[in-house]
């Protein structure tokens, strides 16, 4: 009789009982290393799917071997704990060439690696290769094109979710309950197809859990301890998108463009965060980037240029040691989720590297929160510049961020004055929060939207602003409340609104009886409710005639000379600002007006 060995792999795949089912093997010695059954125990004791599946294998082997007239023998020492525990170094495997060798027995093995060996050490193989092809896999017929998930579970139909991000619904796709034999026979295929195809991948390798990346399909296999039940979740993306798909502004281009670098793309599940990371990762490349991207599992779909890298020896921060070598300009991090990934974020950001990390999040302020905490709050607007949420397949909101130092929204007092980060809508400028210390705790506190004022704030604020444009032309007035106002002015102006030791602002102060806080105005501020008219000057015999034009007829404005108030006056039914000669602003216009440059009139609002 001719004998035989057979190792570990060539039992899980049911290669040995195909060929004895089909004849080829008969009136042959079946040795089976007792190290092989040990290894499968061992498995099999720690809730392992191959190694439940290597015994029922077995158990088959016996059952037809009498059939064809084969003897199972088991042979060889029982392997140490330390050969067990060092299986995945190739200690089984060596156990397993040596009854090989001492029986002078033809090896039989779908490891292509153990194939090798033996053969280098002059042991005859036969090198089983699994014949399953990727087309027949199971899990496939669940699929179509609407179908963007499938969800298997033992005791119930088959699930699947169909549609399109944000417009979905979960539907039954077979009236026929699932067992337990079937799933598992779907993830045996999958992990045959794991060991041939290079584009099948196990990301996730737990006791009761595996994750793995076939293709563009993500499979996540769960089942006792860690689930009730045997589950198997399969995700498929239906939708690639290119960042002209999306809806988005000129200015929103230009910053993904020109200035963004520390970018989060948050969102709840399935809204569809990761198609558009993908866009992002296919924009930067087309642009001459070199882009990478942190992924477990890695599922991003992205042009074959973009390097896909997940976790190395199970952490992203020996990834990012490797990263800083290759010297991106981008990298997609998707997703950012546990305490060491926010750091590592942080630190690839901070090195220089551009950053889109994609968050889960219900809104877009909750992305931020959770950033708060993990890495210091002065440095957050240094590693996100410009948070995305999207919502059902879209942009729905754009943040930018910004770090000031100023009061508070809603304080007065100036020694209150603190580090506080601007969130602004990104399209209107709006400031909807700030992140700032209080006590000795970071908050976030929601700016609320400015309403229109009527009646005494609404007068008072008109007063205090008359006053002030006396030194600027384009000051604003911010009423904080019954005794506190904040006064815009530009820089140029601050000095006289202050006056010789605070003079100035101190008598201000006590003829208008409220706290005056005077700040500097943003360059790219512009006046928010008064404009500049355009006018032609003409003299009568008592008067100087400004013309604004009829279409400003009872209105008022205020006269300027070289940047100081001078005088207000209403607009007349011929749309003319009359200003008589022997008046105190006239006599100053005659005497200090040097050119039409020096006077400026602006319509009150």
């Amino acid at each position: 009789m001719s004998k035989i060995v057979i190792d570990t792999s060539v039992i899980i795949n049911g290669q040995i009982n195909k060929l004895i089912e089909s004849g080829t093997i008969k009136n042959s010695e079946i040795i089976i290393p007792v190290a092989v059954l040990d290894e499968l125990q061992s498995q099999a004791t720690q809730k392992k799917e191959q190694g439940f599946t290597g015994l029922n294998e077995i158990k088959k082997l016996q059952n037809n071997s009498k059939q064809y007239g084969n003897i199972i023998k088991f042979e060889g020492m029982r392997p140490s704990f330390d050969d067990v525990r060092l299986s995945d170094r190739g200690r089984i495997d060596a156990i397993i060439k040596d009854i090989a060798k001492q029986h002078d027995a033809i090896l039989y093995t779908s490891d292509n690696v153990q194939s090798l060996v033996a053969q280098a050490e002059g042991i005859e193989v036969n090198y089983q290769k699994s014949d399953l092809k990727q087309e027949e896999l199971e899990f496939l017929r669940f699929f179509d094109a609407q179908t963007m998930s499938v969800h298997l579970k033992e005791g119930l139909k088959p699930m699947a979710k169909r549609g399109k991000p944000g417009s979905f619904s979960l539907q039954e796709i077979e009236d026929k309950l699932l067992t337990r034999d079937y799933l598992k026979n779907i993830t045996t295929q999958i992990l045959d197809v794991a060991k041939l195809d290079t584009k099948t991948n196990i990301e996730i390798s737990k006791t009761g859990a595996k994750v793995i990346q076939h293709k563009d399909y993500r499979i996540a296999i769960t089942y006792q301890p860690f689930s009730e039940g045997y589950e198997i979740t399969i995700v498929h993306p239906i939708v690639r998108l290119s960042m002209e798909d999306y809806d988005l502004s000129d200015k929103l281009k230009k910053r993904f463009a020109e200035s963004a670098e520390g970018i989060i793309i948050s969102g709840p599940p399935g809204s569809g965060k990761s198609t558009l990371a993908s866009s992002v990762a296919d924009f930067y490349h087309k642009t001459g980037k070199i882009v990478k991207t942190f992924e477990s599992p890695r599922d991003l779909q992205v042009d074959p240029a973009i390097t896909q890298y997940t976790r190395l020896d199970g952490s992203f921060e020996n990834s990012a040691d490797i990263l800083l070598l290759v010297r991106p300009d981008y990298t997609i991090f998707d997703e950012v989720r546990r305490r060491e990934d926010f750091q590592t974020f942080s630190e690839l950001r901070l090195a220089g590297v551009g950053m889109v990390g994609v968050i889960h999040a219900n809104s877009p302020i909750d992305a931020i929160q959770r950033f708060i905490g993990k890495i210091e709050l002065g440095i957050i607007p240094s590693i996100i510049d410009t948070v995305v949420f999207v919502k059902d397949g879209k942009i729905s909101k754009v943040y930018q961020l910004d770090l000031k130092v100023k009061v508070p929204s809603g304080m007065t007092e100036q020694d209150l004055a603190r580090p506080v980060i601007d969130i602004r809508d990104f399209e209107d400028n709006t400031l909807e929060y700030e992140i700032y210390t209080f006590g000795e705790e970071n908050v976030i506190v929601p700016v609320p939207k400015k309403t229109t004022k009527f009646g005494i704030e609404k007068l008072a604020e008109d007063k205090v602003r008359d006053t002030f444009r006396r030194f600027d032309p384009q000051a604003e007035v911010e009423i904080l409340s019954g005794n506190s106002v904040k006064v815009k002015v530009r820089k140029q102006f601050i000095a006289s609104v202050i006056g010789r030791g605070g003079a100035t602002i101190n008598d201000l102060e006590k003829m208008l009886k409220v706290h005056i806080d005077v700040v500097p105005k943003d360059s790219s501020e512009t006046p928010s409710d008064d404009f500049e008219l355009p006018y032609d000057f003409s003299e009568s015999g008592t008067s100087l005639l400004f013309n604004v034009g009829k279409e400003n007829v009872g209105n008022s404005g205020d006269i300027y000379l070289n940047n100081e108030y001078l005088t207000s006056s209403r607009i007349t039914r011929k749309g003319q600002i009359k200003i008589p000669k022997h008046s105190i602003p006239g006599k100053r216009l005659m005497k200090n007006a040097s050119s039409r440059e020096s006077i400026q009139i602006f319509i009150k609002d």
